[in-house]
């Protein structure tokens, strides 16, 4: 039970991040490599900040921002310099490396006797369930902070959602999604497609750090690798979510970027559970990745998340 839990609450952080992507990739049509800095990023600047006695929250906001500021840069290089896409996410994404050191001053930080948000979870445990240490749930048992982690995690994904949907509804919102439509069209009606593209991607990256704050303080430490494969695994979520929602419209596929992120790592907590080496875990991430790639083609004629023309 403690591994089912653990996985739908890594699956709902990762939500997040999932949510960013879904910005980059399908909204604004943006293929933006930096995923795996930023997350990093966002997850080293809340650890540092939290070692040096900043409120956990103050501090996980401010790994949402620097997050943020990294996918502005790769905006950047690409709108104000015309340097291709792939090319100044790659560029940010590689320099991301050296700052990620720079901000923790060493290759991991530790954060298990630090005051973090999920010490929130133990709180609330102890509000709902007193003193008990184990919770009979369907005839597993659990831990009441688990379990108080998983509902803390499924409140973040909500609120985020809904603020995505509400924000999508927008007039600003609006604009963004037709810029992955059609630049030209949205050009023409006077809309500024350069600074609009800065902003979606500080959204999305935003969304990223602010994913990589919360797993660090969810898994008790920050390390400078945490964030390779996010990429690869953030795709594959919104793939899944996509063949799962059946449309293309925003509030679907929000759910579906939270349902894929949720079974992704349910899929990968199985294949542990079933006794995959740790050492293969890698390998089995890109083997669902390729099936998550390939499957929705035999399902529904082939998957929605699909390269659009790029519009300078």
């Amino acid at each position: 039970m403690t591994l089912l839990i653990g996985a739908l609450t890594v699956g709902l952080i990762l939500a997040l991040l999932a949510f960013g992507i879904l910005i980059s990739f399908r909204v604004v049509a943006f293929e933006d490599v930096t995923v795996d800095g930023s997350f990093t990023l966002g997850g080293a600047t809340a650890a540092m900040l939290i070692t040096a006695g900043i409120h956990p929250l103050i501090a996980t906001l401010c790994g949402a921002l620097t997050g943020a500021t990294a996918g502005a840069v790769t905006a950047t290089l690409h709108a104000r310099f015309h340097i291709d896409r792939l090319l100044s996410g790659i560029l940010v994404m590689t320099a991301l490396y050296s700052v990620n050191l720079r901000v923790m001053g060493k290759s991991n930080i530790p954060l298990v006797p630090e005051k973090t948000l999920m010490n929130t979870a133990n709180r609330l445990a102890s509000t709902l369930f007193g003193g008990r240490t184990v919770l009979h749930l369907a005839g597993w048992e659990a831990s009441p902070r688990d379990v108080c982690g998983l509902l803390l995690m499924c409140v973040v994904a909500l609120a985020f959602g809904l603020l995505l949907l509400a924000f999508f509804r927008t007039n600003l919102g609006l604009a963004m999604q037709a810029i992955g439509d059609n630049s030209r069209m949205i050009r023409a009606l006077g809309v500024n497609v350069e600074l609009m593209m800065i902003a979606a991607l500080f959204l999305s990256n935003g969304l990223i750090g602010l994913s990589g704050a919360l797993m660090a303080q969810y898994q008790g430490f920050a390390d400078v690798q945490m964030g390779i494969g996010m990429l690869v695994w953030g795709v594959a979520s919104v793939i899944l979510g996509e063949s799962l929602s059946g449309t293309t419209k925003i509030g679907y596929l929000l759910t579906g970027a939270v349902m894929g992120s949720v079974l992704f790592r349910l899929l990968v907590a199985i294949a542990l559970r079933l006794g995959l080496n740790p050492n293969d875990l890698k390998l089995i991430t890109a083997a669902f990745v390729f099936a998550a790639l390939v499957l929705p083609r035999f399902v529904s004629g082939g998957s929605r998340l699909v390269r659009r023309d790029r519009h300078a």
